[in-house]
């Protein structure tokens, strides 16, 4: 029964896999669902959430580093996010070309920076004593099966941020506005909504939300310059395959994507489990153009910035 462990191990891999690129897929269907723009920097905004993350850690160790950092990691992304929408990104409504050509020169000016500072091999956080060990299987069917706390975790925290996502888009005025905004820009501008506003604090919340995937990969996995490069193309099919602008969607693709990509590196090898993930998404679009779960949108419809 050892295949029944491994099968159960690989699945729960998935899962944690998936709520990571549900942290980066959420952000990227915020920012793309109600502003169409393809934010080719979102991969480094992880990895700017990793590295404060990584500082978290190394400068004040202890039981609640992980909070702390995922706070920090948060918030410091968020920030940049809110810069760069304002430098650059303001300014290029309406041209999706200028819009990824810029942030994709902003990602290689982040990753150069990250080169400078902590070098090119990448960092590794130690998790505290209560995120070290693993839950494990010694008899019976399951035997050999082990399932680390620190994924256990990263399912928390990816579990909390979607639902406390779910209350701000349905529970707060800000919501309101997001969702008024997405419907119909023009006249919720009419109505007196500060659209401009609300564009630059939901791509502040998506960068915050790559940040927080970010502080949440660092306990899992080492942190380089190029770890967003890593998960920006799988977050991108998470936000396609779920529905651009849908929150359910986002969620039940990142579960998906997951767990077929840990499913499938069991039988082959990275990169070609990657091909066959892309040809997988692009089989289902073509049995569902709009994705898993569709929402009617005129900003999605038209496809411009008012």
């Amino acid at each position: 029964m050892q295949e029944l462990a491994l099968a159960l191990g690989q699945l729960f891999n998935g899962l944690s896999v998936g709520s990571i690129l549900l942290l980066v897929g959420l952000g990227l269907a915020l920012s793309f669902g109600l502003m169409r723009v393809i934010n080719m920097a979102h991969g480094e905004l992880l990895m700017v959430g990793g590295y404060l993350a990584y500082l978290v850690h190394a400068s004040m160790p202890g039981a609640l580093s992980p909070v702390v950092a995922l706070v920090v990691g948060f918030w410091g992304a968020g920030l940049l996010g809110a810069l760069l929408e304002w430098l650059v990104i303001r300014h290029l409504y309406g041209r999706p070309l200028d819009t990824l050509l810029a942030t994709w020169g902003v990602g290689l000016l982040l990753q150069q920076a990250a080169r400078n500072l902590f070098g090119p091999t990448g960092v590794e956080v130690t998790a505290p004593t209560w995120l070290q060990g693993a839950f494990t299987v010694n008899h019976g069917m399951l035997a050999a099966l082990s399932l680390p706390h620190v994924r256990f975790f990263v399912l928390a925290v990816s579990a909390a941020v979607l639902l406390g996502l779910w209350a701000l888009l349905y529970g707060t005025r800000l919501g309101l506005y997001v969702r008024s905004v997405n419907q119909d820009r023009e006249v919720s501008s009419t109505l007196g909504i500060p659209t401009p506003w609300v564009d630059r604090a939901v791509f502040a919340l998506g960068a915050g939300l790559a940040g927080a995937g970010g502080a949440a990969l660092a306990l899992v996995s080492p942190v380089t310059p190029t770890v967003g490069q890593s998960y920006i193309v799988d977050a991108f099919l998470v936000v396609i395959l779920g529905g651009v602008g849908s929150l359910l969607g986002t969620a039940l693709a990142s579960a998906l994507v997951g767990v077929l990509s840990s499913a499938l590196q069991v039988f082959t090898s990275v990169s070609f489990s990657k091909v066959l993930l892309l040809v997988s998404v692009v089989a289902f679009l073509q049995i569902r153009p709009k994705g898993l779960i569709w929402v009617r949108s005129r900003t999605l419809e038209e496809g411009s910035h008012g």
